[in-house]
């Protein structure tokens, strides 16, 4: 084994086809595979090697619009989409061929190389593998023969023997590559030995063979009181700890999926708070990394609201994205939500609406496709949506239009953004005329209320713009590229040797 850093990570030859894999397999979801896999996008790429990332399915409702095939536009999960850029090449479906898109909790929307696949998503579940399988593997095969090293993240625990036959995502995927394999458990939560010895102990013979070695994540105090655990664990199994990686409360990237809450350890207590914004959490909001540029600006508190009692005081609240839009908007009518949102704006608070949140400001939500269901909207803006049975997906450079206070300082500013959306929305011209006002600034994509308070668009990624922060806040947040950068530098702290191949 090569070895041109201060660690030893397996290293491709010059040139290698088919690519190196490395893959980062977790005792369990929240383990930390997605930022470890993007540390070691970025490290690979420091190192000179041509890198691409790979995670075979996906279950989540953060997804990003790329080109797909046929000069089409195409989904693939956020995680990958950022490991991408870690890695330093274009974001592509085939690093993420299978995506489901949780809609509640029995169904999810099935996404296959970048595009809707109506036929998967009424497939059950452990049928499906048969199916998508091939187009999997040929997706691997495909960056294998592109890149130097394909760096690849499981899903779960590849210890979840009920799903073990149908299982195209963790051991099938190492089996195919040959990979190297990295077993991740979060030390934090307590147990770590133990998940990382009866996930071994639970995997086939021929599986154990490629996990090359042990990592405990989020670990925090004094590392001289590990001893003996690492040493008796591999005695056990014959796998070394590779890798103790401290625990990084504000590592600077999404989490993968849902909502994360912070401790009170994972706040930035050195700036004074002078913005809070609270984005309200329904169960299925989408495209929540989106607000991660919020977290990171020193001075910007941000909120994640389920109760009335979380919209007090605060200054701006967020409607995000749903992949439920009718099913979340009942929900936040359950928690007393909309009287809170009417009194917020009321009381002279701002009030902003993207995507699945633009359209329950609106009068009527109408679906006649069953894409997502029928539903009085919440009556802050006098539109109407109607669900179309196909998605629009866009990436686009953009300016926003001319605004009115208290969002002027965003007139005229340039952004890359993105559209996934079925619904389409509309002004009811003869509500504006019976007195309840709407300017259209952007047809069918931005709207501001009379009153200047509530702006409504379809647009995701505008947080993610610099000169979106700088005109809202005066303020930047650390660039992408740093954050992949420090992870990067963490990797040779981190590592130790692998064993030899055999």
């Amino acid at each position: 084994m090569n070895s041109k850093t201060s660690t030893s990570l397996p290293l491709p030859t010059p040139g290698q086809r088919p690519a190196l894999c490395v893959m980062v397999l977790g005792t369990s979801s929240g383990a930390g595979k997605s930022w470890v896999t993007t540390a070691l996008c970025r490290w690979y790429r420091n190192q000179g090697f041509k890198v691409a990332p790979f995670k075979a399915q996906n279950m989540s409702n953060h997804a990003r619009v790329v080109p797909a095939a046929n000069d089409a536009w195409g989904e693939m999960g956020t995680a990958q989409y950022l490991q991408a850029l870690a890695a330093g090449c274009a974001p592509d479906v085939r690093m993420n061929p299978l995506l489901l898109k949780p809609e509640a909790d029995m169904r999810s929307q099935v996404v296959m190389l970048g595009q809707v696949d109506n036929a998967l998503t009424q497939l059950p579940w452990r049928e499906r593998s048969a199916h998508v399988w091939p187009r999997i593997a040929q997706a691997l095969d495909a960056l294998r023969s592109e890149n130097d090293v394909v760096i690849i993240e499981g899903a779960g625990s590849p210890a979840e023997i009920n799903l073990h036959s149908s299982d195209v995502v963790n051991m099938r995927v190492a089996r195919h590559a040959q990979a190297h394999c990295l077993l991740v458990s979060d030390i934090d939560r307590g147990g770590a030995f133990a998940h990382l010895y009866g996930t071994w102990a639970l995997l086939p013979a021929e599986d154990r063979a490629l996990i090359r070695g042990f990592v405990l994540n989020k670990f925090r105090g004094d590392a001289r009181l590990l001893a003996p655990g690492p040493q008796m664990l591999e005695d056990l199994t014959g796998v070394p700890v590779v890798a103790t990686i401290p625990r990084l409360a504000r590592h600077g990237l999404p989490e993968e999926d849902g909502v994360y809450d912070a401790g009170a350890d994972d706040l930035d207590t050195s700036a004074v708070v002078h913005t809070t914004v609270a984005v309200i959490a329904y169960p299925r909001a989408s495209n929540l990394d989106e607000f991660q540029p919020l977290l990171n600006v020193p001075g910007v508190r941000l909120v994640w609201a389920r109760s009335p009692a979380q919209l007090q005081g605060v200054d701006w609240v967020i409607l995000p994205g749903s992949k439920a839009t009718a099913s979340d908007l009942r929900w936040l009518r359950r928690q007393g939500l909309d009287a809170a949102l009417t009194a917020h704006v009321v009381q002279g608070g701002r009030l902003w609406g993207i995507c699945g949140g633009l359209q329950m400001l609106g009068e009527a939500l109408i679906d006649l496709h069953g894409v997502d269901g029928n539903e009085a909207g919440l009556g802050l803006l006098p539109l109407v949506t109607v669900f179309e049975a196909d998605k629009r997906l866009l990436r686009a450079e953009v300016r926003m239009p001319q605004l009115d206070a208290p969002w002027q300082a965003l007139s005229g500013v340039a952004m890359q953004v993105y559209e996934i959306h079925h619904g389409q929305t509309r002004v009811r011209d003869d509500m504006v005329a019976a007195g309840l006002g709407v300017h259209e600034r952007l047809p069918g994509l931005v709207w501001q209320s009379a009153d200047g308070r509530i702006l409504a668009s379809y647009w995701h990624g505008m947080f993610e713009n610099a000169a979106v922060l700088q005109a809202l806040l005066g303020v930047n947040a650390p660039t992408l590229d740093s954050v992949f950068e420090r992870l990067a530098h963490g990797v040779d702290a981190w590592f130790g040797p692998l064993p030899p191949a055999g």
